[in-house]
C-alpha cells in the first residue's frame, strides 16, 4: 500500500499529489514554491484569493495542466504549526483519504515532510498518517442483495520524505496496525447479534490465535458449570444460545509473569432480561460486546507488533435474553469467586459476567487487570458520548493507561470509587453484594461492583457505553461502530513498564 522514496521534483509525475500548507507561512517554498514558479504565480495568486487555504482542514484541489509532473495538486490546511498535534493531524489526513475516495483515486503520493513540525515529527507523521488511512476508508459491507457502486480507494500511496526511510516504513507499519486492529473490532460490533452469537465470536478468537500462534481455551457450559461460574451462567439462563468463556494467551516474555489481563464484556444482544429495556433502548444493543471487541482488536495488534509483554485476554460472551428459565430480579447467584450477589436488576448483567472472567483471569496469575465494557447508560449521563469513563484501585497503572489514552487521543477521564461507593455495592441484606443498589452514581455503581472482584489486584475499568459506537461521520469513519479503545490498549501493553 505505501511506498516510501526521496522528495520528488515538479516535474515528477503523479496522478494526485498531496503537499500540506501551514497557517503564517506566506511564501511558497520547496516544492509547492516550485509548482508556482511553474505556473507563473498562480498559485500564489489562487492563495492569496482564498481558493487555497491553510486552514486546518480544508483541501483545495488544483489542476496545473502541465506537460509533466502532477496531474493534481492537492494543497491541504494545517492551521497554526504550533497548534498541530498528533490527534489534529490524524484528522486532517482523514479528511484528505476521504477525499480522495469520494474522487475514486487509484493511486496518489503525499509529500510527508510539509505536515511534520518540531513537535509532530515525520515518524509520528506517518504513523498518523497510515493510521488514518485505514480509519477514514472503513465500510462496513453490509447485508444488501444490490449494493451500490463502492467508493473508490487507494491502492498505492507514495510517501515522500527526505527522512530515514527505514525508520518511516516502520512508522506506516505500526499504524497500518493500528488502524487496521480498530476497523476488525468495528466490524465485529457492527455485525448483528444473529450472526455474531458467543460461539461465533469464539469462533473468531481461535482464528485470531491460529494466526498469531497465541495459546487459546474456549471454556462451554458443562465447564463453566464444573467451575462454578455462576454469575455468567445466570446471565446466560434465557438463552438458547451456549455461553462461551473464551481465552488467548500470549506470551512474549520467558517467564509467565508480570501478566496483563485484558477482560471484555461479550454480550452479543442485550434485551436487559426480565428488566426489559423499552424499545428505542433495545435498538443497537448488538454492540453491548464492544469491549470483547476492544480486547479482540488489541490482541490483534499485538500479535502484529510482539511486545516484549506477556497478556491473557479474557472474553465472556452470552446474550442476555428472557424465557421460563431466565435470571430474575431478587435471585441470589454465587460468582466462580464464592462471593454471592443479590440480582436487583437482570439488566445490570455485564458486570456480572466480567466478575466471572475478572477472577478467572486472577486464577491465572495475572498481575494487572484491565476490563472494557459497554457498562452503563449512566456514563454518558455523566461523561456524554467523547468520554471514556474510567476507575481504578491502582494510581501507577491508571497513569500509564492514560498516558497511552492521550497518546491515541482516545479520551478517558476517571471517575472516583469511595469507600461509601464499596458499601452500597454490599448492601444487601442477603447476599455479600447488590448488583445494582440504585441509580445515584449508576456508572460508579458498576466500576466498584467488578472492583469487589479485581480486589487488590492492580485493576482499572474503561466504560466505553458512550465512546463504542457513534451516529455521525467523522473525518475518521463512518457512523457505527468505532473500535474505541484497541490503540489505547495496543499502545498500553506495548510501553508497559
Amino acid at each position: 500500500m505505501f511506498t516510501v522514496k526521496p522528495l520528488p521534483s515538479a516535474e515528477t509525475a503523479h496522478e494526485a499529489l498531496a503537499i500540506g500548507l501551514f497557517e503564517g507561512a506566506e511564501a511558497w517554498s520547496g516544492l509547492a514554491g516550485e509548482y508556482d514558479s511553474r505556473l507563473g504565480g498562480q498559485l500564489s495568486r489562487l492563495r492569496k484569493e482564498g481558493d487555497i487555504s491553510a486552514k486546518r482542514g480544508r483541501v483545495a484541489v488544483v489542476h496545473p495542466l502541465l506537460p509533466t509532473g502532477a496531474k493534481r495538486l492537492y494543497f491541504v490546511g494545517l492551521g497554526k504549526k504550533e497548534e498541530l498535534t498528533f490527534e489534529r493531524l490524524r484528522e486532517v489526513f482523514g479528511r484528505l483519504f476521504r477525499t480522495w475516495k469520494q474522487a475514486k483515486r487509484a493511486e496518489a503520493a503525499i509529500v510527508l515532510d510539509t505536515f511534520a513540525t518540531e513537535t509532530v515529527d515525520p515518524n509520528e507523521a506517518a504513523h498518523a498518517l497510515a493510521e488514518a488511512y485505514y480509519l477514514a476508508t472503513y465500510e462496513f459491507p453490509g447485508y444488501k442483495q444490490k449494493k451500490s457502486e463502492p467508493d473508490g480507494a487507494l491502492e498505492s500511496l507514495t510517501v515522500h520524505t527526505e527522512a530515514d526511510a527505514a525508520e518511516i516504513e516502520a512508522s506506516l507499519f505500526v499504524g497500518s496496525v493500528y488502524g487496521k486492529a480498530t476497523n476488525s473490532a468495528r466490524t465485529l460490533v457492527n455485525t448483528p447479534g444473529n450472526l455474531l452469537t458467543a460461539s461465533d465470536l469464539a469462533d473468531y478468537a481461535v482464528k485470531l490465535a491460529d494466526r498469531y500462534d497465541f495459546d487459546y481455551e474456549i471454556l462451554g457450559k458443562e465447564e463453566m458449570e464444573r467451575l462454578g461460574m455462576g454469575a455468567l451462567l445466570a446471565v446466560n439462563q434465557g438463552s438458547t444460545q451456549p455461553p462461551k468463556l473464551i481465552v488467548l494467551k500470549y506470551q512474549g516474555k520467558e517467564q509467565w509473569e508480570d501478566v496483563i489481563a485484558l477482560v471484555g464484556k461479550g454480550v452479543t444482544f442485550d434485551t436487559g432480561g426480565y428488566c426489559l429495556k423499552p424499545r428505542d433502548s433495545m435498538i443497537d444493543m448488538k454492540t453491548d460486546m464492544a469491549g470483547a471487541a476492544a480486547v479482540l482488536g488489541a490482541m490483534e495488534a499485538i500479535g502484529e507488533l510482539r511486545p516484549e509483554q506477556n497478556v491473557l485476554a479474557v472474553i465472556p460472551a452470552t446474550d442476555n435474553m428472557i424465557s421460563g428459565q431466565a435470571l430474575k430480579p431478587d435471585d441470589v447467584i454465587t460468582s466462580l469467586s464464592g462471593k454471592t450477589i443479590e440480582v436487583r436488576n437482570t439488566d445490570a448483567e455485564g458486570r456480572l459476567i466480567l466478575a466471572d472472567a475478572v477472577t478467572y483471569a486472577k486464577q491465572h496469575g495475572v498481575s494487572y487487570i484491565i476490563d472494557v465494557a459497554t457498562l452503563t447508560g449512566g456514563v454518558i449521563v455523566a461523561l456524554g458520548t467523547d468520554k471514556t469513563g474510567a476507575m481504578t484501585n491502582n494510581e501507577a497503572l491508571f497513569e500509564q493507561l492514560l498516558e497511552a489514552s492521550m497518546e491515541t487521543g482516545e479520551f478517558i477521564w476517571r471517575l472516583p470509587i469511595t469507600e461509601k461507593d464499596r458499601e452500597r455495592v454490599r448492601s444487601s441484606k442477603i447476599a455479600d453484594l447488590n448488583n445494582s443498589p440504585g441509580r445515584e452514581g449508576h456508572a460508579i455503581m458498576g466500576g466498584a461492583f467488578i472492583g469487589e472482584f479485581a480486589e487488590d489486584t492492580p485493576w482499572v475499568h474503561l466504560d466505553i457505553a458512550g465512546t463504542a459506537a457513534t451516529k455521525k461521520d467523522s473525518d475518521l469513519g463512518p457512523a457505527g461502530a468505532t473500535g474505541v479503545m484497541v490503540r489505547t490498549l495496543a499502545a498500553f501493553v506495548e510501553r508497559f513498564e
